[in-house]
């Protein structure tokens, strides 16, 4: 195999696209990096976005500030300004000045950002600004739709293929104020069930095919010593920080309650229309039987009073593990050191002899709001055809795992390798270290990615070989990712927040008190009170939008 170098992707290109003249670049300043606190990288791409936001320097090089936002300050910023990325800047003649907020505070700063109007020429990533966001500021930002047909060969291209694609990009009056993303290679199980295979072994038990078996399981962990260290008493069968929004598409799956991940409790129902888990009659029975296994001590005790880093704990104890069931989208990802004592469960079949799995493709692979230009920007065009690189399957490829040759082999077969990190951190890792990875515009067809070799030992390789297993389950009940007015944005807003804490609320205590066929008439009527209905027709009308759309 022979690594190729990374210049051979543009270099037949850069020379014919380097012009000259004196061209006015976007200006925007806009609030201070919260990278500034010693993180090198970081201070490399923002430095001197205010001298030359607003002029191209002598060689005609225009330059563009583009806010992102990082989920954490561990990961290096450097390849923003490496690999890839520069390769496309020099292609487009153009200099991008990253400006680099983190999750954890970017909340207040993008508060200030949108009060004080001083915006940058443009939002880099899904997790900047939310659907509400530019509801509400639409005119800080510019319509893309005619750009687009201008400047965006491959996305319009795209749009005609991946019709899904194009709804996502408009709202519901045919405008874009944003670029879409379509993750490649996607498994279509997102979380799937494990179990503690070193348990089933101790007690001479077999893995569950049925939501019945895997009662009398837990049971068994619960009463006998699972873990085989003498104490009958110290198992849990299953923890973690209990909820409705992330039990439904994980504990209580087998009751076909699978939800969207937005977090609305939506899913579609049998006849093809949108409908609120919670008030349905497969919810009442899966709630049921939450109870029962809570009662039987087969979940844990602290449940709903314990956080995600007390579940893990149990988790991840030293030793082993202390649970026999967890629900991730790796064993790896939720269990650390213990993921060897698990195994991947096939979905078991629920009351109704189907397997439910979590599958929300257009939540997972699918997501709009990837690059908003605001009017600050002096040449949207030309970010534009910066951006329209992007939808091409080599630097989709690039810009999800790493440059080529540093990240990826290019082979000479014609196929792509993703390398394991030589410095021993995992792939994933190594992906949001040097890429942009799930953030940005992004495609790649099928095609291409069947050229590309991940590693079977760890990251997206194992991900993918796994999914095999539950993947026939997956099914398009989860309600997608629709569009809504800005006055229902407003009245969900308004309404959703009390109607799910309430039905959130009764949920945890139903599964730790019971009484739910007692208070299920009362419930449904508090509900309605609380607006529950025109929230319904608010997402049946969205639905109804996107399905115009994508039909």
């Amino acid at each position: 195999m022979k690594k190729k170098t990374v210049g051979r992707l543009l270099g037949g290109i850069l020379a014919a696209t380097m012009v000259m003249g004196s061209l006015a670049g976007c200006g925007g300043g806009g609030g201070q990096s919260s990278a500034d606190s010693g993180d090198a990288a970081a201070d490399t791409g923002s430095q001197g976005s205010e001298d030359t936001a607003d002029a191209g320097d002598s060689d005609g090089v225009e330059t563009f500030t583009i806010a992102t936002v990082r989920w954490t300050d561990a990961w290096p910023n450097d390849f923003m300004n490496q690999g890839i990325m520069k390769e496309l800047e020099d292609k487009h003649n153009i200099k991008i000045n990253w400006q680099v907020y983190y999750n954890s505070d970017w909340t207040e700063q993008k508060s200030l950002l949108l009060a004080s109007g001083d915006l940058p020429d443009a939002f880099f990533g899904s997790i900047c600004l939310s659907e509400t966001d530019i509801a509400q500021n639409k005119d800080y930002f510019v319509e893309l739709s005619n750009g687009i047909e201008k400047n965006m060969p491959n996305l319009t291209a795209i749009f005609e293929k991946e019709p899904e694609l194009k709804a996502a990009a408009q709202n519901r009056d045919g405008e874009i104020y944003s670029l879409v993303k379509k993750l490649p290679l996607r498994p279509k199980v997102a979380n799937s069930m494990y179990i503690n295979k070193q348990w089933l072994d101790n007690l001479g038990l077999d893995m569950p095919t049925t939501y019945e078996e895997l009662t009398d399981v837990l049971k068994a962990f619960k009463e006998q010593d699972a873990d085989g260290d003498g104490d009958p008493n110290n198992e849990i069968p299953y923890t973690n920080a209990g909820s409705l929004s992330g039990d439904l598409s994980n504990l209580l799956a087998p009751f076909g309650t699978i939800v969207s991940r937005t977090g609305n409790f939506m899913q579609i129902d049998e006849s093809g229309n949108p409908a609120y888990v919670p008030i349905t009659d497969h919810f009442k029975e899966a709630t049921k039987w939450a109870h029962e296994l809570y009662a039987s001590g087969c979940l844990d005790q602290e449940y709903f009073t314990q956080d995600t880093s007390m579940a893990t704990a149990k988790r991840q104890a030293e030793g082993g593990s202390q649970t026999g069931l967890v629900f991730a989208w790796t064993a790896d990802a939720e269990m650390g050191a213990n993921a060897e004592q698990f195994e991947l469960c096939e979905a078991v079949a629920g009351p109704d002899g189907k397997r439910y799995v979590e599958s929300d493709p257009t939540y997972l692979d699918i997501a709009n709001r990837e690059l908003v230009i605001t009017t600050q920007c002096k040449n949207p065009d030309k970010l534009l055809q910066w951006a329209d690189d992007f939808y091409t399957d080599l630097v989709s490829l690039q810009t999800y795992y790493g440059s080529i040759p540093d990240q990826i082999q290019e082979n000479e077969d014609g196929t792509y390798e993703v390398l394991i990190p030589a410095d021993g951190t995992t792939l994933d890792t190594s992906a949001w270290s040097f890429s942009m990875r799930d953030f940005g515009p992004k495609y790649m067809t099928e095609e291409f990615q069947s050229k590309v070799i991940l590693p079977e030992s760890q990251g997206d390789g194992v991900k993918l070989a796994q999914d095999a297993i539950n993947a026939p389950h997956a099914s398009d009940i989860a309600f997608p990712v629709v569009s809504y007015t800005a006055d229902q944005l407003t009245r969900l807003a308004s309404l959703t927040t009390d109607i799910n804490n309430y039905a959130s609320s009764q949920y945890a205590h139903w599964v730790v008190d019971g009484g739910i066929d007692e208070e299920w008439d009362a419930y449904l009527d508090q509900l309605n009170q609380m607006g529950l209905q025109e929230v319904l027709e608010i997402h049946n009308d969205a639905y109804a939008a996107y399905k115009a759309i994508v039909d």
